[in-house]
């Protein structure tokens, strides 16, 4: 293969910057990266640990773990360094054509760091720098004071930037643009493999289920879904799946003993593609305060289930109100039970909703809807003076 900026005969050599994470974030950044190895394309991952995703591919991606050196001086490892080091390296080695950071900090940093040092080389030209937005380094990072000045730096030196959902580029814009055309923001969606996540031939199980995947972050409030479930099925022979792990999960098995549903919400802890956890599953149960997409949520529809979740952020961009899912207030706790107990009561509800939800996930998110217009955009970036 022709080092540099894009080979003669069209590949490219790609970087990719992403955390190493079950969350959204993590899943796209190595799906993409994998989709565009497979297109004949050099793809290197780098990130402190190898993301879930990859682990368990043979795709023909190259991993590059980077951890920062332990000194006693340091309060934290400064991992960000040690990735930003080995890009460079990695640069310097095989000429990369662009860097695509997920999440504007720390990764686009990096990346900006590691263009900017790579001038200094006469081997190769700097790599051009994309940063793709998630929803939390907007929404919740970005806008701290702390880092605000940082990320509206990382949004104007980026030579192009994408976010997941339109909801997601008016607040950035909102927050950071003082004019639009000082930060040009496209949204390109996230992604789901059809073939992988799809429905299951078998029947689903006599007692109806509802299945939640997250990190069980204080956005995510899973507490309050535990409650919602404990209104909509104090009767009802019906469990509570809980995918994944984090700091509330503790709150969630007590608020699960005080509604008395302790023996029907199951704790599975950490798991990667679930089509078999969500393809049964009456419903997919999403309760973020705070959500620019929904992944998980997508993942589900994907395997024909529908999908009950609050109304916030770019949710509804995916889930169509009353065809997909079904959508609700985010404090209306009382409202949400009730779509609950619809889906543990109505199976040709849950039925016709899955399969409108299944076809919109193949419609509009699947690979080969939006895999293109990211390497388009790869293209158009590298073909700028």
């Amino acid at each position: 293969m022709t080092e540099g900026a894009a080979a003669a005969d069209g590949r490219l050599c790609i970087g990719v910057l992403c955390h190493p994470t079950y969350g959204g974030s993590g899943v796209v950044a190595t799906e993409l990266a994998l989709s565009m190895a497979r297109k004949g394309h050099e793809v290197h991952v780098f990130s402190h640990e190898v993301p879930p995703r990859l682990a368990r591919s043979s795709g023909p991606v190259e991993m590059h773990v980077a951890r920062g050196f332990p000194y006693p001086l340091f309060t934290s490892t400064p991992h960000d360094l040690a990735v930003t080091s080995k890009v460079l390296e990695i640069h310097r080695l095989r000429g990369l054509d662009l860097l695509h950071a997920h999440y504007a900090l720390p990764h686009a940093v990096s990346a900006f760091l590691a263009r900017e040092a790579s001038r200094h080389y006469h081997e190769h030209a700097p790599p051009r720098v994309i940063t793709t937005l998630h929803g939390t380094d907007i929404t919740l990072v970005g806008n701290d004071p702390a880092y605000a000045p940082l990320t509206e730096h990382a949004l104007r030196a980026s030579d192009a930037v994408t976010a997941v959902s339109e909801d997601l580029a008016r607040r950035t814009r909102e927050s950071f643009c003082v004019e639009e055309a000082a930060c040009p923001i496209e949204v390109i969606p996230n992604f789901v493999d059809c073939d992988l996540f799809a429905p299951s031939k078998s029947a689903r199980p006599g007692s109806p289920t509802l299945v939640h995947v997250s990190n069980f972050r204080p956005v995510k409030r899973v507490p309050w879904l535990v409650r919602a479930f404990a209104l909509a099925a104090h009767d009802r022979d019906a469990q509570l799946v809980l995918v994944g792990d984090g700091p509330d999960q503790a709150e969630c098995r007590r608020v699960a003993a005080e509604g008395g549903v302790a023996d029907r919400v199951v704790f599975l802890g950490e798991r990667d593609a679930l089509p078999g956890l969500l393809s049964p599953a009456s419903a997919f149960c999403l309760t973020s305060r705070e959500e620019s997409f929904g992944l998980s949520a997508l993942e589900a529809m994907a395997c024909g289930t529908p999908v009950i979740a609050t109304r916030v952020g770019g949710v509804s961009e995916v889930v169509e109100d009353g065809v997909s899912g079904m959508l609700c207030a985010a404090e209306d706790l009382e409202g949400y039970a009730s779509l609950l107990r619809r889906a543990l009561v109505d199976p040709e509800l849950v039925a016709r909703m899955g399969a409108a939800a299944r076809a919109r996930a193949v419609d509009h998110f699947s690979f080969e809807r939006v895999l293109p217009r990211y390497e388009a955009l790869y293209r158009r970036v590298l073909a700028k003076p």
